[in-house]
């Protein structure tokens, strides 16, 4: 194994070479800093980079856009900013587990569902509150145990903490729940009976929650199935571009229309 130095800096091969390098950084202080830099033609690690850069800028997006809009509605930017925030975040450990494992990061995904799944839950609790809605906190506890449950019996599945289906019908149970809250639940009541405005952002919202968040499990299988490591953390990704992403702007294109 070869070693090129150059300078303060050494290029060192990780494993074979379609892993790409990573570079040790000598600084002013002696510190060690590790950069990873993905091998020609890893789509999946492409996939992770892209996302993870698209989550910083979402989050200065929406943070942004959060001082611009009526203050009722700035609590529902705030939080679409975290969730991309902590995504972003994650997204930068996943992927340099990726290249020097080229395997599915399982408990930094987890780490992050478990933070940011909730978050969104409860953007649709502040919405409904925000344009005076009559939604209880049963509504709220009701979304969040669904989403517990869904997240922890998934992982344990995925992880072989239990059998990989009953964890997977487990999880499905909690979506379930989710998916009857905000379509015929206390929730959805609220949302029938708010604006046309809201009503159309609300539904938008419920049709990620229904047919975008069916990504994970079709992931889920597909793994079982043989479907190999590439192609669910390529799946995997591509959900939580559209699930984080495209649901905090959403949520930004009602505040807007509601604060012009």
């Amino acid at each position: 194994m070869n070693t090129v130095v150059l300078e303060s800096s050494q290029y060192v091969p990780l494993r074979p070479k379609r892993l790409g390098f990573y570079k040790q950084t000598f600084g002013k202080r002696g510190c060690i800093m590790d950069k990873m830099f993905l091998a020609q033609g890893d789509m999946v690690g492409v996939s992770f980079w892209l996302v993870s850069i698209a989550m910083v800028a979402s989050t200065v997006f929406f943070l942004y856009e959060g001082l611009r809009v009526k203050p009722q509605w700035r609590l529902s930017l705030l939080v679409a900013g975290l969730v991309t925030l902590v995504a972003g975040v994650h997204y930068d450990y996943m992927r340099d587990f990726w290249v020097v494992n080229q395997s599915t990061p399982i408990d930094y995904r987890y780490i992050d569902w478990l933070i940011t799944v909730p978050l969104l839950m409860i953007e649709f609790f502040i919405i409904l509150r925000a344009v005076g809605g009559a939604v209880g906190a049963g509504s709220f506890m009701r979304l969040l145990v669904g989403t517990l449950v869904m997240l922890v019996f998934g992982y344990a599945g995925e992880a072989g903490l239990m059998d990989y289906w009953v964890g997977f019908g487990l999880g499905m149970i909690g979506w379930a729940v989710i998916i009857y809250e905000i379509y015929g639940g206390e929730a959805g009541k609220a949302a029938a009976a708010s604006s046309e405005s809201v009503q159309s952002a609300f539904n938008a919202m419920r049709w990620i929650v229904l047919v975008g968040w069916a990504i994970y499990p079709i992931g889920y299988v597909a793994l079982s199935m043989g479907g190999g490591e590439n192609g669910l953390n390529i799946i995997y990704n591509l959900a939580d571009f559209v699930n984080k992403i495209l649901f905090g702007l959403i949520i930004w294109n009602l505040a807007v229309k509601d604060s012009g």
